[in-house]
């Protein structure tokens, strides 16, 4: 019995070129016992960012040992390196570029640099030439240690974080997904640790627009509404019922939201 690895793909490729085609196609070539499963191909331009967050909010929903390919901002920079990680019981390949840190949680177990390995002068199709390899190697079970050698340093980006003033929590609105929904760096976690069940004010965009509740349902406000909730990753969420909170509150990734509970 051979195990039957999950192969994910993210990438800012779109859907009008061939490169998804490609990629897919030459995993099936090589190894065509694993399943190749799509996260997103709409990331935006060279957002590592957006595919961290993307990924951050998707891959501990996949059995453990899914291979996760993150086809963004992949040409290394010069002096980057092309990585492949163990973190969280999943493989991650992507560049040198920062989504290593961005993913969160704890850090990676082990993380080895691709490129000495595979090719001295990788073509411009890194994910092709070079994360299809890789990914087929540690399908087959491959030791992450026999993909490279051990990077000692890496970017370690973290994501941004929401930070705590007495009774205040100020954050940031990190995603606009697709309905205009603002997903926002405030977890539930932090919320209630600081809140401590007080009553409280949410700010949007300074003090334009306010909530002063959170819904369990989007369905509890009335269309055209202003709302807030936590959402499924567990983070609050700026949303109109039926509406386009982002547009029409001039929201975007960055605008400040606020959080300020009552005393006593």
């Amino acid at each position: 019995y051979r195990p039957m690895h999950i192969i994910t793909l993210t990438s800012d490729w779109n859907e009008n070129d061939y490169y998804v085609a490609a990629l897919k196609g030459k995993l099936l070539s090589a190894c065509p016992d694993a399943r190749i499963v799509d996260i997103n191909h709409r990331i935006k331009s060279f957002n590592s960012s957006h595919a961290a967050f993307i990924v951050r909010n998707s891959y501990s929903h996949f059995p453990e040992n899914t291979i996760h390919i993150i086809a963004v901002n992949s040409e290394p920079a010069p002096g980057g390196e092309l990585l492949a990680a163990r973190k969280d019981k999943h493989y991650f390949l992507c560049a040198d570029n920062g989504i290593l840190g961005l993913l969160g949680g704890p850090d990676p177990e082990e993380v080895v640099t691709l490129t000495d390995q595979y090719n001295e002068d990788p073509d411009t199709f890194i994910a092709l030439s070079v994360f299809a390899r890789a990914a087929c190697e540690l399908s087959r079970g491959a030791p992450l240690g026999k993909l490279g050698t051990p990077a000692e340093t890496y970017d370690r980006q973290t994501p941004l974080r929401a930070t705590i003033e007495d009774t205040t929590i100020s954050g940031s609105v990190i995603h606009i997904d697709s309905y205009q929904n603002a997903i926002t760096n405030i977890s539930q976690e932090l919320f209630t640790r600081v809140g401590e069940g007080k009553a409280f004010e949410i700010y949007i965009q300074s003090k334009h627009y306010m909530v002063d509740r959170i819904n369990k349902r989007y369905n509890e406000t009335e269309p055209g509404e202003l709302l807030a909730i936590f959402n499924s990753a567990g983070l609050l969420e700026i949303a109109i019922r039926n509406g386009n909170a982002a547009g029409l509150l001039k929201l975007t990734t960055n605008s400040t939201i606020r959080v300020e509970f009552n005393e006593g």
